[in-house]
């Protein structure tokens, strides 16, 4: 694939436009904070955003590390809680099915699916979810109550000692506040949109008491109405500060919803549906229940800092899907119900100890981390949410497992300061991970030559280090290295062949390593940037296989691209942010994708991402957001047909010639979507907002497959082709609050 060159020069564009206005902005700022000296009670005195921006230069050990603000969160335009994590440059959130299900996510050329190779904690717990019914690492943010994140730091790269599965790619960490305005708000909206919040904090004893309680209902665009009901409970009690101090928090959260999954482009234009909103299964489903308890302690201990956090969560889940309709049952369709329940407990703790030797200052942190996971968790066939007998399908596309999972890690960084304008980072982490399955179905399964019963164990270490110069008190370069992993559905692991993809000996903990060259730079006090040049190397890929629903390790692969992120206050109201991704993506040999095609394209990993975001704040009685999301184009197949391919997916005698495929490379179109959000504070704690969505009513894929399905009256092998989910069309939504 060929990238767009028009749209990386309007991004580039868009995001040097910035900067090559900063000098005009200096002038209006210097106006702005002497008017802000008089200003009265409650207006903005400082720059929230851009002053925490500022803060990491001298500090950040690379240049794809970052912060973002409870302000920008709280202004960001988003329409699913998930989306708070597109504050986070080149990060781009969508969804391929129904409301309640969690979220895609892709940055830096992947295709994270459901969060792979994004280690997501809230409130310092671990949200992906190891060997789970959907996909590996999967990432349900549905229980996160917007107003109550405090704020997020990010990474990207396996460049950091304390990011351990998951994160190779990226970790997101969201904390929640500890406090909040008492307040009560009421939201409507197109689509059948209804959401209440009531929410607020009050003393108790030494400390603070949080409560949270969120009702809402969304039917979506849909034919089938989503009809998602959900309910969300958040108790929390807090005292100190971020240093000495402690928070103990519970959480409940419960969903119900339909599902309207992608659907083949050919059911739409041959009339099966009658639009792009359609569904060719309307008993698809699911409902979700998530509750916990987390606990986070800090203490300033002799002349170091610890940090420690324990929690508790148990996850229940059942989707119903329909990926491929009638190709593996005929009879009653291809329905399946994906399960889990899951008990998961652990904790973390870091010490971090500033150490002299000589004039060469140093910080030394020692951390451990454990984690267990006990799960009962499967998938087996359906018809209308009503279970169906394993014997109407194939081995392979039934499981029932009893698993237990552990997982540890401990690591030691020491950043060194060698000189007032040259520092390092060197750090070393080893992570442990061993895993029971008891298969209940492996009769059934040792038919078909293989079970997913047994145990496995892998330890790996992985080193990481940066190097950073300070050229000047406004300029800095980094040099970065590291290893780092996720971890493989042990199911998979514990096959001696994948069945569905044919790859033999998944490890446990597929490597990832990685290099970046970056630089950061706040040129003038109101504009920063920075700018990342990467590449990653991975041990096993992480494919998305339809016929299982879910995912599957893969071949390795490589990614290389840069990333470069401004920040821009225009003035003292106004604020700019902007972010731009280009990513050049192949597996590290030809793989069969499953329809006919051979090549090394990854397929559904993107070119490039984007975003751009104006933020209003207090303005009188105004404020707001304004952002723009890009995804740029991506390969659904690995390559063009290939006649060996096709013989292997469809069987003896198929060829490009007469294989129900297409012949050349199959791709798919990205979308840009602009959001806004205003609000307007009125007198005696009353006040308003307005949230407009995909603002230009963009007619486009919010995510799109290549695979082989089967329609009603079509040949047995099936028939490849491309499955899109809508873009949400222009939507509104309209909310009144009162605070006391």
């Amino acid at each position: 694939m060929k990238p767009c060159t028009l749209q990386h020069a309007i991004a580039g564009t868009l995001l040097m436009g910035a900067a090559c206005s900063s000098a005009r902005a200096d002038q209006e700022i210097a106006t702005n904070t002497a008017d802000a000296t008089s200003a009265a009670p409650g207006s903005l005195q400082e720059v929230t955003v851009t002053a925490k921006r500022l803060e990491l230069l001298g500090k950040a050990s690379t240049a794809s590390e970052g912060v973002v603000d409870d302000q920008e969160l709280q202004l960001t335009p988003q329409y699913r809680p998930g989306q708070l994590l597109q504050t986070v440059p080149g990060l781009i959130v969508t969804l391929h099915s129904g409301e309640g299900k969690a979220n895609q996510y892709l940055m830096r050329g992947y295709n994270l699916d459901h969060g792979t190779d994004l280690a997501t904690t809230v409130d310092d717990m671990p949200i992906n979810q190891p060997t789970h019914a959907h996909g590996q690492g999967y990432t349900d943010l549905n229980f996160m109550i917007p107003e109550l994140a405090d704020g997020i730091t990010y990474t990207k790269g396996p460049y950091y000692p304390n990011v351990g599965d998951f994160g190779a790619v990226g970790s997101v960490r969201i904390s929640y506040r500890d406090t909040i305005e008492d307040q009560v708000s009421a939201t409507v909206g197109t689509f059948g949109f209804q959401r209440i919040l009531g929410a607020g904090a009050q003393a108790l004893g030494s400390g603070n008491l949080l409560a949270a309680v969120e009702v809402q209902h969304y039917d979506g665009p849909f034919d089938t109405p989503d009809d998602a009901r959900k309910e969300n409970f958040v108790l929390r009690y807090s005292e100190g500060d971020a240093n000495n101090g402690f928070s103990i928090t519970g959480m409940a959260y419960h969903q119900l919803w339909t599902n309207t999954t992608d659907i083949p482009v050919r059911a739409i234009t041959e009339g099966l549906v009658p639009n792009r909103f359609g569904t060719l299964d309307p008993t698809d489903g699911g409902h979700a229940w998530r509750s916990s308890l987390s606990f986070i302690y800090d203490a300033t201990l002799g002349e170091g800092q610890l940090e420690a956090s324990a929690f508790f969560i148990d996850n229940q889940l059942h989707l119903f899907n329909n990926f491929t309709h009638y190709l593996v049952d005929p009879a009653h369709g291809d329905q399946e119900d994906q399960f889990e329940h899951r008990d998961a407990v652990g904790g973390t703790a870091t010490y971090t100890l500033p150490v002299s030797l000589g004039p060469i200052q140093n910080e030394i942190s020692v951390g451990a981390l454990t984690r267990y996971d006990m799960l009962y968790v499967g998938r087996l066939p359906s018809e209308d949410q009503t279970p169906l007998p394993s014997s109407y399908v194939p081995p392979s596309y039934s499981n029932k497992d009893q698993v237990y999972l552990f997982a540890g890690a401990t690591y030691l960084m020491a950043t060194t300061h060698w000189a007032s304008n040259f520092r390092s980072m060197f750090g070393v982490r080893v992570d442990f991970q061993h895993g029971t399955d008891i298969d209940y179905l492996a009769a059934l399964h040792e038919t078909a030559g293989y079970t997913n019963g047994g145990t496995a164990q892998q330890a790996l270490v992985q080193p990481k280090g940066s190097l950073i110069y300070t050229a000047t008190d406004n300029l800095e370069f980094y040099l970065t290295a590291g290893r780092g992993f996720h971890s493989a559905d042990l199911r998979g692991v514990n096959q001696d062949v994948s069945v569905d993809l044919g790859l033999p000996h998944t490890p446990l903990l597929a490597k990832q390593e990685g290099q970046e060259v970056g630089v950061r730079a706040t040129p003038q006090r109101n504009l920063t940037f920075t700018f990342a040049y990467y590449n990653l190397w991975q041990q096993s890929e992480t494919i998305i296989d339809p016929d299982v629903g879910s995912d599957s390790a893969g071949p390795p692969s490589r990614r290389y691209g840069y990333e470069i992120n401004v920040t821009y206050q225009i003035n003292r109201y106004l604020e700019f942010n902007g972010s731009y991704s280009n990513d050049h993506t192949h597996f590290n040999y030809p793989f069969d994708d499953g329809t006919g095609h051979l090549g090394e394209y990854i397929t559904d990993a993107p070119l490039a991402t984007g975003s751009l975001a104006l933020y209003l704040k207090n303005l009188g009685s105004w404020s707001g957001g304004l952002n723009f999301r890009y995804l740029g184009n991506y390969p659904l197949s690995s390559g063009p047909c290939a006649d060996s391919a096709a013989k292997h997916d469809f069987g003896p005698g198929y060829t490009c010639a007469n294989a129900p495929t297409a012949h050349g490379q199959v791709d798919g179109k990205g979308f840009g979507e602009w959001n806004l959000d205003a609000h307007y504070a009125f007198s005696e704690g009353w006040s308003a907002s307005l949230g407009i969505y995909n603002l230009l009513n963009k007619h486009a894929a919010a995510a799109e497959f290549w695979y082989v399905d089967r329609l009603q009256g079509e040949p047995p092998i099936g028939v490849a082709d491309v499955h899109q989910h809508p873009l949400e069309p222009i939507m509104a939504r309209f909310t009144v609050t009162k605070k006391f």
